[in-house]
């Protein structure tokens, strides 16, 4: 990239809103040249090889081609331009994906115009840029030991989080109410909890649960 010309940005969201509102703000900025727009991840991919942006802006969870679907077939083909995700989402889950996938950097969409400038100053660079709630999951991620649920645990684990007493769950999933709690002990073991409500605490904290966006 040419110092003295300005960054080359390509924005990514499957909103047309936000991404009207994104150029919006980077239009009229001698810093920026917005160079195009994709709705989803496999348009932004086209849009990569072809326009050779300085920085991607990408949203995460769009229909068709995911975000880190996105990202990852962009590092593969060796793509050079940089990725700085910019979402609404911030568990432990979609942030260690994107990061593994080959962002250069990830910010949430309630970041000041003053923040998100900056970040694609320095994702254009290829430095690391994260929000502090971001920066924090990371190294919250770092410190806390992986667990590995399985698919029924998950289920049990999701079904608590809604509400649902044991013999609820039992009869969403078509099994015992035994079979249940025979679950549940087992993810208090793998979460290091002794309740329920710590259980869905230690789900958000690790990713593994969401809450809903709507």
């Amino acid at each position: 990239m040419n110092d003295s010309a300005p960054i080359r940005v390509l924005i990514v969201d499957d909103h047309p809103v936000v991404r009207d509102g994104i150029r919006g703000m980077l239009t009229g900025d001698p810093w920026f040249e917005v160079v195009g727009e994709a709705g989803d991840g496999a348009r932004a991919v086209e849009l990569a090889r072809s326009l050779e942006p300085d920085v991607v802006l990408m949203d995460l969870r769009m229909p068709g081609m995911s975000g880190v679907d996105a990202i990852r077939e962009l590092n593969r083909s060796q793509v050079v331009s940089r990725v700085l995700v910019l979402t609404t989402y911030a568990s432990d889950g979609d942030i260690g994906a994107a990061i593994d996938a080959g962002a250069t950097g990830y910010l949430l969409k309630d970041a000041p115009l003053e923040e998100l400038t900056r970040a694609i100053r320095l994702a254009a660079r290829g430095e690391t840029v994260l929000s502090p709630l971001v920066a924090t999951r990371l190294v919250g991620r770092v410190r806390e030991p992986a667990v590995s649920l399985s698919d029924r645990e998950l289920e049990v684990l999701r079904l608590i989080a809604e509400g649902c007493t044991n013999r609820e769950a039992a009869a969403r999933l078509f099994i015992s109410e035994t079979t249940v709690k025979t679950h549940v002990l087992h993810l208090y073991g793998k979460l290091g909890v002794n309740d329920r409500a710590a259980a869905v605490a230690a789900g958000f904290r690790r990713g593994l649960l969401e809450l809903d966006e709507g």
